[in-house]
């Protein structure tokens, strides 16, 4: 087998908690690049609608990359690392970590658990874990969106004044700038990325094709990442925009989406879809390999102290 092997005892709801923040952290440190790619090829169409700017300034995912750093720097790629980092201690701690619980009390404990409860502990472990960790995502946004050009001026100097900042010209509701759409984007991330692994991974050890092991967690993290990316694309970009803007640019997140579509057509919902499924897939792969593993690695320390 490889990696660690399961333990008899199933893991606490403390060990899932704190395994998933951590392995979350991980797949940040990883991926974080391409997540700040992501964004700026999100956010480039809404700059050419409002500057009158003809040509991109960012052409695919590894050009958008090249750019960044020769206009300013490899540390820019990582705009933002300290917000993602707190976002996904708080964020994906519950999401992740709370997931098999709700589960469990949705099915009441039972082990025939349908899709329908797959579905629905999705979507609550989602919600509850944006509504925590809004002002994270935010701040985390505004600072991959943000130039660290010479001579383009910075909105935010570091991630305690860009709380500050929001909080002061904003108002609190600033730091909850787009929690609506987020949570519509976060359960339906939750429900295609956790579900989508938990049916892959279960096909794949029922039938015999793989034990519970690293490639089977590989193959049914990266299948998860895939069908993520499709599904959540449209309401990522439109989060993004929306907590992006400047106060008064958009009524509403379906204000934006409207806009969106109007100005720069359909296929504007998918801006970035390639920066996306690289990030997603990979995020993926790192989270719930490393995940599995820290699981295992804790339960192995927690039963030697007993």
């Amino acid at each position: 087998m490889v990696g660690l092997k399961p333990t008899d005892v199933p893991p606490t709801n403390g060990v899932k908690i704190l395994g998933a923040g951590a392995a979350a952290c991980v797949a940040d440190l990883v991926t974080f690049p391409l997540d700040t790619t992501k964004v700026r090829l999100q956010i480039q169409g809404e700059y050419k609608s409002i500057n009158n700017v003809t040509s991109p300034k960012y052409r695919g995912v590894f050009g958008t990359m090249v750019t960044i750093v020769k206009t300013e720097g490899a540390r820019s790629l990582y705009n933002g690392l300290v917000a993602g980092l707190q976002r996904q201690m708080s964020f994906a701690s519950v999401r992740i970590g709370l997931y098999d619980s709700v589960k469990h009390f949705y099915t009441n404990g039972s082990d025939a658990i349908t899709i329908g409860s797959r579905l629905l502990a999705g979507c609550t472990t989602g919600a509850m874990a944006v509504t925590m960790a809004q002002p994270t995502d935010v701040v985390k946004v505004r600072f991959q969106a943000q130039s660290n050009q010479t001579g383009v001026r910075k909105r935010y100097s570091g991630t305690i004044d860009a709380y500050r900042k929001i909080a002061k010209q904003e108002g609190l509701p600033g730091l909850w700038k787009g929690t609506l759409p987020n949570i519509i984007r976060n359960s339906i991330v939750n429900c295609s990325e956790l579900v989508t692994y938990d049916l892959i991974k279960e096909g794949l050890i029922k039938n015999n094709f793989m034990t519970d092991n690293l490639p089977c967690h590989f193959c049914a993290a990266f299948g998860a990442g895939f069908c993520t990316t499709i599904v959540a694309s449209p309401v990522d970009v439109v989060k993004t925009r929306y907590m992006n803007s400047a106060p008064g640019q958009y009524g509403s997140a379906l204000n934006c989406a409207f806009i969106m579509l109007t100005k720069e057509g359909f296929t504007a919902f998918y801006k970035g879809f390639m920066p996306s499924f690289l990030r997603l897939g990979s995020w993926n792969v790192v989270m719930f390999v490393t995940y599995e593993q820290m699981k295992r690695a804790m339960m192995l320390v927690k039963q030697s102290w007993e």
